[in-house]
């Protein structure tokens, strides 16, 4: 079976990259060993924003007096509310499995290995649907490796699927932990601790870093970090957790702050999330002299690896490790390869977004980041409590900030944390990405009420003309 376009992986990069290659009438197959749409669309990105939705929900009933309703004998389904999280994701995924089809890019259902430039060979999944392609072997003038990540496990801390758990063991409990230690505060663990908060555990939170969320703003992480410790979650921020003891019924992990003090914590469930390594193992790609770096697969600005014909998307071609960032690599990836001429990645305006409560959104560099870069900064910040809208929603606790180089009026970043801040940062996106100044911002004229005004004062006061404060 020969083609043009063989890509190893249907997450977001590899299914996405697929049909723009189909679009581009390149004959295409996907391997994929198991669930199409990956690890983001089946135990990521896509399900925990469910369970998000289901604890917004429920906190929502919770202080309905706050609105001037009642609310008798609220409760909740765990069962329920996982069932209808894996229920999202099983519609999704039919529906890569129909975008597929209807682009006419073959499935092939194994695990692949890449025997050669331009072959591979695929060990047929246990469980392939009826009448699928299976194991064998393949041939494709470009390869592309989308295999993802994994969650990283510390020596010592491993996750056992009982007592510590990945990410995958914390989306689908069989009950309510009433305790919880989770080890990072990066999205994933910051998303899983405000969910179980949320829905009733007492949670902790270890991060090794001196600031929670630590690739975000210092002042956004700040504030989150208030709206969390009022809600209940307790912050360990400059602690590792060194040691970990468990019963059939607990874990007690053993805490080291940095200035050398212990404390031994005790709970009944703990998540692991210390971040993700590249998939890229069993691949062949070593044998084939593939360079990698920090297990991750070393790509140029289009995906190209240092052995002409194989590329790489993606988690496993190193950070952002973004769904987004994913699918506007496979893009351009498939585009080279077609012969066209993409713009290169520019991995500066990239969003980032976590949907925890509050969320926290974020484009382009950090006030420190762009004072380190060697700028003449101009900040701009407005709370929410200015906004009418936010007000109305009964969301007055949030905070827009815009960086500006003073010289040229550039927005260098915008940082959001507060309610719905997930959905208005592609404004800042699309405005860093067009080369907005301050000027066309400014003059901008943006509809009232709504929660996007905050945007417009937060410009507004980087120049000292902010009217609502």
């Amino acid at each position: 079976m020969a083609y043009d376009v063989i890509i190893i992986g249907s997450g977001p990069g590899g299914y996405v990259a697929a049909i723009r290659a189909a679009q581009l009438g390149l004959k295409t197959a996907v391997v994929e060993k198991s669930h199409l749409g990956g690890i983001c669309l089946n135990w990521g990105c896509i399900p925990t924003k469910a369970l998000l939705r289901s604890a917004e929900v429920y906190h929502y009933f919770e202080h309905a007096s706050d609105y001037g309703l009642s609310a008798d004998k609220v409760g909740y389904d765990m069962a329920a509310i996982t069932k209808r999280s894996r229920g999202v994701a099983g519609q999704l995924n039919q529906g890569v499995t129909g975008l597929l089809k209807k682009n006419k890019v073959d499935v092939i259902w194994g695990t692949a290995e890449i025997t050669a430039p331009g072959k591979i060979s695929v060990k047929a999944a246990e469980n392939p649907p009826k009448n699928a392609l299976g194991g064998g072997d393949y041939e494709a003038k470009n390869i592309i490796v989308a295999t993802g990540a994994r969650p990283r496990a510390l020596p010592g801390i491993e996750p056992d699927k009982k007592q510590i758990w990945t990410y995958f063991e914390a989306m689908v409990p069989d009950s309510l932990p009433k305790s919880l230690l989770v080890m990072g505060s990066g999205a994933i663990g910051i998303e899983f601790a405000s969910f179980y908060r949320t829905m009733g555990s007492d949670v902790t939170v270890v991060e090794v870093l001196p600031q929670i969320l630590p690739v975000e703003d210092e002042e956004i992480a700040a504030h989150a970090r208030k709206r969390f410790e009022k809600q209940g979650i307790k912050i360990l921020t400059g602690a590792k957790v060194t040691k970990v003891t468990k019963t059939a019924n607990s874990v007690t992990a053993t805490i080291e702050t940095a200035d050398g003090k212990t404390q031994d914590i005790t709970t009944e469930k703990m998540i692991s999330a210390v971040g993700v390594v590249g998939n890229i193992e069993g691949l062949g790609l070593e044998k084939l002299g593939v360079k990698t770096d920090r297990g991750c697969v070393v790509i140029d600005g289009i995906g190209k690896t240092n052995v002409p014909g194989i590329w790489a998307i993606g988690d496993v071609a190193g950070p952002p490790m973004l769904a987004h960032k994913a699918e506007h690599e496979g893009v351009i990836a498939v585009e080279a390869i077609a012969g066209l001429h993409p713009h290169l990645m520019d991995k500066a305006k990239i969003p980032g977004c976590t949907y925890c409560n509050p969320q926290i959104a974020s484009v382009g560099l950090t006030e420190k980041k762009a004072k380190e870069a060697g700028y003449d900064v101009r900040v701009g910040k407005f709370p929410f409590i200015g906004n009418g809208k936010a007000i109305a929603l009964g969301e007055p606790e949030g905070l827009v900030k815009t960086v500006f180089d003073k010289k040229t009026g550039q927005l260098l970043g915008a940082h959001l944390v507060g309610a719905e801040v997930t959905e208005l940062i592609q404004g800042f996106v699309i405005a860093m990405n067009l080369e907005t100044t301050e000027e066309e911002l400014i003059n901008a004229v943006f509809p009232h009420p709504t929660l996007s005004e905050t945007m417009h004062e937060s410009v507004l006061a980087a120049y000292g003309r902010a009217i609502h404060i």
